[in-house]
């Protein structure tokens, strides 16, 4: 029965330090990974105990058990002033643990001297093994050194329960039991005369409540931790809580832009006075919803002069321990000053946006007549286009409005402004050519044609050196593509690059058809206005040849707006 009762604590206890290492954090005390090192220790000496079957190894194992019995109490004396936050003198530190080291020393020569054993003898008597000892006077000053790390303990957890309200009162109530167990252990073993030594079942219920000990600490020395690596400077503040709200700590910016936090104790619920219903409602709402954490903190002048105001920028932000998640943080930032800038600023801002958007307006109108101006210049160098500028760019408008109405193209409306906008220049190209071509009064012969068609080129160069430094991307290379590639036919046979198909851009496309359109429907040098019948003919035939097809149905809609236009123009 022993062997099994002591090998199970033996088992446990090094499943308890297992799992201590396994939850180990930088910031636990040292004590306390000492203690979850002596306790198995410990343990084994008493499983050795009940397998010994004579007296050396019966004396053996009890050395082993007081390694646990000499430094424990020591070790869990420091954890208690650690963690009660007391300093203890260095020099008191020393002596007491030279206390144990004597006492150690003692034990382990036992059966050389009779300072902690008088006597130490194994013993089977019926059956049943005995141990007889007859303790010297060192073992008198083990128990005297024993209670009195236990009474100054406990002293110190007293005190800190009533006078400390910084020291968490979670680990207060949990630092008492361990001493409480290691009473008990002793008690039922030597008064109730226990068959079986309960002293190895109190270390390993110590275990298990350091662990819970380890395991709370560490949200207050990640508390600590945040302190030394978010608080450099005295503007910014910060509040901590577990997750059922539990208050943890803050630091000195919080309680004076919180003053409730000065009379809240650690462990106190958060959230039942008036005065902390601001800080609940930004852990409500990040608790909701995560992107929810930032929030503007207003505290107000004790004069009640609003100049005199403060805004603080609030974030809500998990707390963690490693990588796990462990409560909440919140965080203030004196944001003051960019407020007030900011407020300075709006006071400007309307009269400015105003100002602004008139000047840019102005320089658009002017950029736009320049470009407009220069087209028309153009025109009037070509005896045989007289008003195609116009009647063009009104052809692109009425086409690009339908295929926005049909929606099978989905045009943006930036897309569709620069279109639009555009139009007039997709014959700039032609200040480039020579008078007697441009000017000539009949048809091109071939020499004459080629030198014509490199007004596409020459325009999308004119255009690029014009709008070089303009912001508009999007609307140069839109003018460029116009101008470059208007008259490229959909079969590939067009001119200059021969391109086919959808590799034509859009906008080109489209300018496509208003310009040929034009053609058809007005006089030229070299022709009579064709009537709207046949040049309709004329384009739905191209369509898959000279013309997008995709563009078919929207021209067929645009055409009734198209006849219209001309017809007024016309008149």
């Amino acid at each position: 029965m022993a062997v099994t009762f002591y090998g199970w604590l033996f088992a446990i206890s090094i499943l308890c330090s297992a799992f201590y290492i396994i939850i180990w954090h930088k910031h636990f005390d040292v004590n306390l990974s000492i203690i979850f090192v002596l306790i198995p220790l410990s343990n084994a000496g008493y499983l050795m105990s009940s397998l010994a079957r004579d007296t050396g190894s019966t004396l053996s194992a009890a050395k082993v058990c007081y390694i646990g019995g000499c430094f424990l109490p020591f070790f869990i004396l420091h954890c208690i002033f650690n963690m009660c936050q007391f300093e203890l003198h260095k020099r008191m530190s020393i002596w007491f643990f030279l206390i144990c080291v004597i006492n150690f020393i003692c034990v382990i020569s036992s059966g050389y001297n009779d300072l902690f054993y008088k006597s130490f003898r194994y013993e089977i008597e019926d059956g049943i093994p005995h141990v007889y000892k007859e303790y010297g006077v060192m073992h008198n000053v083990f128990y005297v050194t024993t209670i009195v790390y236990l009474c100054i303990g406990l002293i110190a957890i007293a005190y800190s329960w009533f006078k400390k309200r910084q020291v968490p009162r979670t680990i207060i109530a949990l630092l008492v039991l361990p001493d409480i167990l290691s009473v008990f252990g002793y008690f039922f073993t030597k008064v109730l005369r226990s068959p079986v030594d309960m002293v190895p079942l109190s270390y390993v219920l110590a275990q298990i409540i350091y662990l819970v000990i380890a395991h709370r600490a560490c949200l207050y020395d990640v508390a600590d931790t945040v302190i030394d690596s978010m608080v450099q400077e005295t503007e910014l503040g910060y509040i901590s809580f577990d997750f059922k709200y539990r208050y943890l700590g803050c630091n000195n910016v919080a309680k004076k832009l919180v003053p409730r936090l000065e009379k809240i104790a650690v462990d106190d619920v958060f959230g039942y006075d008036p005065s902390e219903k601001k800080i609940l409602h930004y852990l409500d709402s990040f608790k909701a919803d995560h992107s929810d954490n930032t929030f503007l903190y207003t505290f107000k002048s004790p004069e009640g002069n609003p100049d005199n105001d403060k805004f603080y920028n609030v974030n809500v932000n998990y707390l963690y321990d490693g990588t796990h998640k462990r409560g909440y943080i919140v965080t203030f930032d004196d944001d003051t000053e960019n407020r007030r800038y900011i407020r300075l600023l709006d006071s400007y801002n309307e009269k400015l946006q105003s100002e602004v958007e008139q000047k840019t307006r102005h320089i658009i109108e002017m950029h736009d007549n320049l470009i407009m101006s220069l087209a028309v210049m153009v025109e009037s160098r070509d005896n045989s286009t007289g008003g195609h500028i116009k009647r063009t760019s009104e052809g692109v408008r009425i086409l690009v409005d339908e295929i926005v109405k049909e929606g099978i193209l989905k045009l943006s409306s930036e897309f569709c402004r620069d279109v639009i906008k555009a139009a007039p220049m997709h014959d700039l190209g032609k200040i480039a050519v020579d008078d007697a071509v441009l000017r000539k009064p009949g048809r091109f012969k071939d020499a004459e044609y080629e030198k014509m068609k490199k007004h596409s080129e020459e325009g999308a160069r004119v255009i690029h050196e014009i709008l070089l430094n303009t912001d508009d991307e999007s609307f140069k290379k839109i003018a460029e593509n116009v101008a470059h590639y208007h008259h490229e036919r959909w079969d590939g046979s067009g001119y200059p690059d021969g391109l086919k198909g959808e590799e034509i851009p859009l906008e080109a496309r489209i300018m496509a058809i208003a310009d040929v359109y034009d053609a058809l429907v007005s006089k030229r040098v070299y022709k009579e206005a064709f009537d709207f019948s046949k040049a309709d003919s004329i384009i739905m035939e191209g369509m898959g040849s000279q013309f997008d097809p995709g563009l078919k149905s929207a021209y067929e809609k645009a055409r009734p707006r198209l006849e219209d236009y001309y017809k007024k123009v016309q008149e």
